[in-house]
């Protein structure tokens, strides 16, 4: 009886496996040129879409940067402004601002 159960609860699992990896396989239909990442799509100013994205990117990248310094900046003359160990929550405020801005030039530069 253990036997006749093993085998017949391992072929719907088997089966189901095998959905799956043909419905992940199926649901990937799209054209040749999406999937062939040499393929760049032109602009009608004749510029590379993927160049002017790039582009766009590292601009944002460097004024976010200039604003992470001036940030860091700023929480450094908190910092030292305070003779105790109680901090505002502008301080606090400016350590989650830094953590935002640090993980928005990662995620572009991560993209790339």
């Amino acid at each position: 009886m253990r036997l006749w159960l093993r085998r017949h609860a391992f072929l719907p699992a088997l089966s189901a496996l095998a959905w799956m990896a043909l419905a992940q396989r199926g649901g990937r239909t799209s054209s040749p040129a999406a999937q062939d990442p040499q393929q760049d799509v032109q602009l009608p100013n004749g510029k590379s879409q993927r160049d002017e994205i790039l582009k766009a990117e590292r601009d944002q990248n460097i004024k976010d940067a200039a604003q992470l310094v001036e940030l860091a900046q700023q929480l450094q003359e908190d910092l030292e402004k305070n003779d105790r160990f109680v901090f505002s929550l502008s301080t606090l405020k400016k350590t989650d601002d830094i953590e935002r801005l640090v993980k928005k030039i990662r995620a572009r530069m991560r993209h790339n």
